[in-house]
């Protein structure tokens, strides 16, 4: 009873904020992120009822359906995808996820570095802050741009395609992370290369399968036309494919997307494909997308503003500055115009539930507690700082692109 209801307010409330949000000219993402803030400070300022307070506040089924949420989010941005938009650009993208991912990576480590206590974890907590600003959020980074109407347009197609690449380097950076926290030593050359070769095997096999399996169905989906069977064989898929991604070390996003990736007209038939275009975005931008955006406002933790502010100030500024100019920057020597780079770095600021799943890795690992220890304020505020800048990066980067994006420049943008 009280998971329905939870649902139904959540829903609601969702979508008044995304319209609203549309109405100004701005995502439904926004207000829907915002949705979650307001209902995080309620809880804060203790204005709630009871059944804010246990279900709203505490709810694991309102995380799993988070994790659903995220999953289709990726799925969903796949099959709006080609793989050939993704394969013309990968030189390119490869740069500016590099530059994207290594810059933030740096300006996060020394920020930490130079405010965090002396310590047996200063080393892992000032490498978490450097991974968390090196990461791209492909479900929140798809969803704008399919909403601005970029996801095919040359920007579109560049940072969704950076972003790939920036969760293949971040296995790297996790695993390094991992390493840390565990004995407080750098994962070794042989571990990581192991973890490269992991890599390969997953996209030999995830490609390898896209590219010969989904057309040897095209004509038993042809031939028996059911709408229903057809959204198994792309679940199946999709969750095979996360599957063998947590299998070799990766996080199921790659999976996700990957499966929705090889979902297209020339493998599937275009009626196989419209159809399922057209139940998975439903669904997704429907129901799973909005509840997906309101759990991540949930996690913001406004005491934390107020007991380190100066330290979120900087943490927003490198998560900015440091995809602005770590991949705006190679996409403006790649030939880009001015706004169409600066829009690039831009787009891969959102961190979205990605940093959240890092940080949860940091949880269980001991880097991070949630517990207050009263010895210092930065590390006793690091994991909501964090998660501040999660939503907020995720909250403005629609609003920014919006701007940047604002008229004809990007002519080939709604192809």
């Amino acid at each position: 009873m009280e998971i329905l209801a939870g649902l139904l307010l959540l829903l609601l409330l969702t979508r008044a904020f995304g319209e609203g949000a549309e109405r100004l000219g701005q995502p439904a993402a926004v207000g829907e992120l915002l949705a979650g803030i307001v209902i995080a400070a309620v809880l804060a300022l203790g204005l709630d009822g009871a059944f804010l307070r246990d279900w709203l506040g505490e709810s694991e089924a309102l995380g799993f359906i988070a994790e659903i949420g995220m999953f289709f989010l990726a799925l969903s941005a796949g099959v709006e995808m080609r793989p050939e938009e993704i394969t013309s650009r990968a030189g390119r993208a490869f740069a500016v996820a590099l530059g994207g991912a290594l810059l933030p990576l740096l300006l996060g480590f020394l920020l930490a570095w130079s405010v965090l206590p002396e310590g047996e974890q200063k080393l892992a907590q000032a490498a978490l802050v450097g991974v968390a600003m090196s990461i791209t959020a492909i479900p929140v980074t798809s969803r704008v741009f399919a909403e601005l109407g970029l996801l095919h347009g040359t920007v579109g197609r560049m940072v969704i395609s950076a972003a790939l690449f920036d969760d293949i380097i971040g296995l790297f950076l996790l695993a390094l992370l991992i390493g840390l926290g565990r004995d407080g030593e750098a994962a070794s050359l042989t571990g990581l290369g192991l973890i490269g070769l992991k890599v390969v095997v997953f996209f030999a096999i995830t490609v390898g399968l896209g590219y010969h399996v989904y057309p040897r169905l095209r004509r038993h989906l042809h031939a028996m036309q059911i709408a229903s069977l057809e959204f198994s064989i792309l679940m199946s898929v999709a969750l095979a494919y996360g599957l063998l991604a947590m299998a070799l070390g990766m996080h199921w996003i790659l999976g996700a997307f990957l499966a929705g990736l090889f979902f297209e007209p020339r493998r599937v038939g275009a009626k196989a494909y419209n159809e399922m275009r057209l139940l998975v975005g439903g669904l997704t931008e429907g129901f799973l997308a909005p509840l997906f955006f309101v759990h991540i406002g949930l996690q913001v933790d406004l005491t934390a503003i107020s007991a380190v502010p100066g330290f979120i100030a900087a943490l927003l500024a490198v998560a900015f500055l440091g995809k602005l100019l770590g991949a705006g920057v190679p996409a403006r020597m790649l030939g880009l115009g001015m706004r169409d780079s600066a829009a690039v770095g831009v787009g891969m600021s959102a961190r979205g539930a990605v940093e959240l799943v890092v940080l949860n890795v940091a949880l269980a690992g001991g880097i991070l507690s949630v517990e207050s220890q009263g010895q210092h304020a930065v590390v006793d505020n690091l994991f909501s700082a964090l998660v501040i800048v999660a939503v907020v990066t995720t909250l403005l980067t629609p609003v920014l692109l919006r701007v940047l994006l604002r008229g004809p420049q990007l002519g080939d943008a709604k192809r």
